[in-house]
């Protein structure tokens, strides 16, 4: 799946924007997806995650080990906070304003990206044409059909 296919993915997959949402004090560490450079979504369960579009490009996102999200006491609010990716190599990471937050369809994304899998998958197999070798007869060293004198 390519990065604009993915992306495409969650998008369709992402509710109407909400102004905030709640990060629980039991996850220590949020599961998060980079898409691009202007967008990440954030997974605060197996199938509870949000989507969060980003003001601008947000450099380092892509290559991030972890990222940081600003809060207030737990909240993560549209317009006010923002993500910090952490990389190795930056020792003044950018910060990245949230200006959108969508609820993603945890279930309905994986149920898709399951289904895409299997179309890939069967669209491989179509494509195999299965190879059995050369024709072997019953005798040995006498090889079908090409045979030379």
């Amino acid at each position: 799946m390519t990065t604009d296919q993915r992306i495409a993915l969650y998008f369709e997959h992402a509710g109407p924007p909400v102004q905030s949402f709640r990060l629980t004090r039991f996850v220590r560490h949020t599961q998060w997806t980079p898409l691009g450079d202007r967008a990440l979504a954030v997974w605060i369960s197996q199938s509870r995650g949000y989507l969060l579009q980003l003001r601008g490009r947000c450099t380092g996102l892509a290559i991030a080990h972890t990222v940081q999200i600003t809060n207030s006491f737990g909240t993560v609010s549209a317009r006010w906070d923002s993500v910090i990716p952490r990389t190795v190599s930056v020792a003044m990471p950018q910060s990245c304003r949230i200006m959108r937050i969508r609820p993603l369809d945890g279930t309905g994304l994986r149920d898709a990206r399951r289904e895409m899998r299997a179309t890939v998958r069967s669209d491989r197999a179509a494509d195999v044409v299965e190879d059995t070798g050369p024709e072997v007869s019953d005798r040995p060293g006498d090889y079908l059909p090409s045979q030379e004198p």
